[in-house]
């Protein structure tokens, strides 16, 4: 999906769900700028198209797109390396937005939650739309070998202001964290589909590193 793909589906958007025009086109070009931002090797443009072309496919099976939708545009508007607040200040301005856009408190707290929950992927409680937003962020986690390992280089990449030995271990961390887990996707589909390749793909990288 192309950045006029990703305005164009934006205002469909807020069209539906009764935002004000200039106040989503206003927002829609700080959202592309964020995501734009130099140094954003893995989190950026594509990474925001390859969760919307994902909620496209798997549409029947969410019972409130909409939301997902907003959450999906806002989930890594923030993101510095350097920080551990990054899902909670993407939260709150995903909320500052709904707010001023005049969405319903339901929805501007299901957002505010979805958002939150991307922190550790594993939220207290299970919704069933939440856990598909969940799976598609970590879609890449079950990506064919070369492009996982194109990913992998690209967080690096964006981690390029630590030494690498202090990248390996905060790296290490992460691997085993989400090796650790049950299941690293919460919806059986993915599960099904995706789960073996995802194990194996953090697996491999855990060895070399």
């Amino acid at each position: 999906m192309q950045p006029d793909a990703i305005r164009k589906y934006w205002m469909a958007l807020n069209q539906r769900c009764g935002s004000p025009a200039p106040v989503a086109w206003h927002q829609i070009d700080r959202i592309t700028f964020q995501y734009g931002t130099h140094g954003r090797h893995y989190h950026n443009l594509d990474h925001l198209s390859d969760l919307l072309q994902l909620q496209r496919l798997h549409a029947p099976l969410i019972l409130d797109n909409d939301s997902l939708l907003y959450a999906i545009y806002f989930h890594d508007y923030i993101y510095q390396p350097k920080r551990n607040d990054n899902e909670l200040k993407s939260a709150e301005e995903a909320l500052f937005y709904l707010r001023k856009a005049g969405a319903p408190v339901e929805r501007q707290d299901k957002v505010y939650r979805y958002i939150l929950a991307t922190a550790g992927h594993q939220p207290e409680l299970s919704d069933p739309d939440l856990d598909y937003f969940l799976d598609f962020d970590l879609s890449i986690l079950s990506a064919p070998p070369d492009r996982y390992k194109e990913y992998a280089k690209n967080i690096r990449r964006e981690y390029r202001m630590y030494s690498w030995l202090e990248y390996r271990n905060g790296r290490v961390k992460v691997l085993q964290h989400f090796l650790a887990m049950p299941h690293i996707y919460r919806t059986e589909l993915f599960r099904e589909q995706h789960e073996l390749q995802a194990r194996e793909n953090l697996e491999r990288e855990l060895e070399k590193l």
